[in-house]
């Protein structure tokens, strides 16, 4: 880092010592500039060209060296580098805008009300697909079951995927149309709910969903694009300029970069492939994909499933369901074997690791091919709990820690009935793993989140919720510092994905991304931090939102 900032501030100085004005796309000034460089010093102005920042420095310095037709005078609003969010599901969030959105559902008779609206709205569909539900926030937090589903929709299948991702709830016509009424029982890295007669409830978790899931009707062309287009839209207005798509086919991957090519989406996408044997074997002729839009070098694994759903493999039982340990959803000798082709390729591996025996596992697999010191940033996603054994082995193998904060802030209120008053303390540990490597990178994994990344500031460094409870924050030895948070969400997140000298900071040679908010984030009090309003984006020096 160090020898690149003497390389640009080299260029800085050419730039401005040649004589006469320069001439650019853009001037910002009187502004309060966040560069989040290695000093993380703040600036008052910058220069653009060509999608570019060309300098940046006082008003007084980028103005007698810089001239436009295009002069914004900000009166001292802060600006930030365009924020990242280092883990999220862009695609699938767009494809959910146009599904029965159970959200923050208080009980199941609410949900039976939003998918009659649903149905009425959408009267021709063959499916009815929803998702976002969470027992978790019901008086009664028992798993549902089929039967007011059937009963309301007898003859149309649906399928409700919970919060998470890793369990749905399907009705009896949905059932009907896979093999799970015949010899299935058990799933391997799944589970299917049986009633005291031995009837499915239609509950299923993990690998158990694909029953049923693979004969949703696939969305055509026209769908994804839209779908794209409306997620880049959305995420635009919350000031995300770059974001992690966790787990694409090469069907996707292929259809975004014609989108970035036909110049129809310009959303920064970092995406992460699902290792099937066919994505595998794509890659592997064809390699890397590196423009400025589309950066594909990685692998996107599951390890296990989620805590909330009680599919998250850990060490000891469920300290609220003594005999389920969870499940790893493919054997520790699957893992070996991928992870030895992903090296082979020189890609990245991100691995989903929630509980704490996941963890460890995925862990010792990385040691076995990551040497000390090396450079090749493999990922824990989500991180969410760790043994104190664990820990340094993040420090000794450089593996990046990718959290989400949101995640912490949402399952506090039953995190310590599933894991016991002890070992919670080990789950969102996110200043423990900071420490490792001195860096984190930061996430929401919407649309398990909301996609405002300023919820997920707010929850780093207050880890309270929408209601600023509880006081203090929950677990406060976890907290991140507002400049830990920012970079969470800029350089470090850029340095995750191997594009730390091409954006997360406003600097000479990097893309011009950047956000202007009402307020400072640096400086508002916590209890305003969720609801920041982001003032305009701006990609390229172009203005998006």
């Amino acid at each position: 880092m160090m020898k690149k900032l003497l390389i640009l501030t080299a260029i800085l100085t050419l730039v401005w010592s040649c004589g006469g004005k320069q001439q650019a796309d853009l001037i910002v000034h009187n502004a309060t500039v966040y560069t989040v460089n290695d000093e993380f010093s703040v600036s008052t102005a910058f220069a653009i060209k060509d999608g570019k920042f060309v300098g940046v420095g006082t008003d007084e310095e980028v103005l007698a060296n810089f001239e436009s037709d295009q002069i914004m005078n900000l009166d001292g609003a802060p600006v930030y580098p365009g924020l990242i969010d280092a883990h999220a599901h862009f695609y699938r969030y767009g494809l959910g805008l146009k599904n029965a959105d159970l959200v923050g559902t208080k009980s199941f008779d609410e949900i039976l009300e939003i998918l009659q609206a649903h149905r009425e709205k959408y009267p021709d569909d063959e499916w009815i697909v929803g998702r976002g539900w969470d027992q978790n926030d019901w008086e009664n937090k028992e798993f549902p079951s089929k039967e007011k589903l059937d009963k309301l929709f007898p003859d149309v299948p649906v399928f409700l995927s919970r919060v998470d991702g890793h369990a749905a709830l399907a009705n009896s016509s949905a059932m009907s149309q896979s093999e799970i009424f015949g010899n299935t029982k058990e799933v391997t890295g799944g589970k299917i709910y049986f009633d005291k007669n031995g009837e499915p409830t239609g509950l299923l978790v993990d690998n158990a969903m694909d029953l049923i899931g693979k004969y949703i009707p696939q969305q055509t062309r026209a769908d994804q694009i839209e779908a794209l287009i409306m997620a880049q839209e959305n995420c635009f207005k919350v000031g995300l300029t770059s974001i992690v798509d966790a787990g694409l086919e090469v069907d996707t991957i292929e259809l975004i970069d014609s989108l970035n090519k036909a110049g129809k989406l310009k959303m920064r996408l970092y995406t992460m492939v699902a290792p099937s044997e066919e994505s595998i074997e794509y890659f592997k002729k064809r390699g890397k994909i590196k423009t400025d839009y589309l950066n594909v070098r990685s692998f996107k694994v599951y390890g296990d499933g989620a805590l909330g759903s009680r599919g998250a493999n850990l060490l000891s039982d469920y300290s609220d369901d003594p005999g389920n340990s969870g499940f790893l959803l493919e054997t520790e000798a699957n893992y070996d074997e991928l992870a030895k082709t992903i090296y082979d390729m020189g890609f990245q591996m991100n691995t989903h690791c929630i509980g704490d025996r996941t963890d460890r596992v995925i862990l010792d697999i990385y040691a076995k091919y990551l040497p000390e010191g090396n450079d090749l940033r493999w990922k824990i996603e989500h991180a969410q709990v760790v043994s104190n054994e664990d820990v340094p082995k993040f420090g000794k193998y450089n593996v990046v820690p990718s959290v989400q904060p949101t995640h912490a802030t949402s399952d506090m209120y039953w995190a310590a009935e599933r894991l016991g008053e002890e070992r919670v303390k080990t789950a969102y540990a996110f200043k423990d793993l900071l420490d490792q490597n001195g860096y984190i990178a930061l996430g929401s994994d919407f649309p398990v989140e909301d996609i405002n990344p300023l919820y997920g500031y707010h929850a780093a460094v207050a880890r309270q919720d929408s209601e600023n409870w509880p006081e203090g924050g929950w677990q406060p030895e976890n907290k991140l510092s507002r400049e830990e948070a920012l970079k969470g969400m800029t350089i470090w997140a850029a340095y995750s994905n191997f594009e730390e000298n091409e954006k997360g900071s406003i600097e000479v040679g990097k893309f011009a991304d950047f956000i202007i908010t009402e307020k400072d984030m640096m400086k508002a009090p916590e209890s305003e931090l969720r609801n920041l309003e982001v003032k305009a984006t701006y990609l390229n020096g172009n203005k998006v939102y």
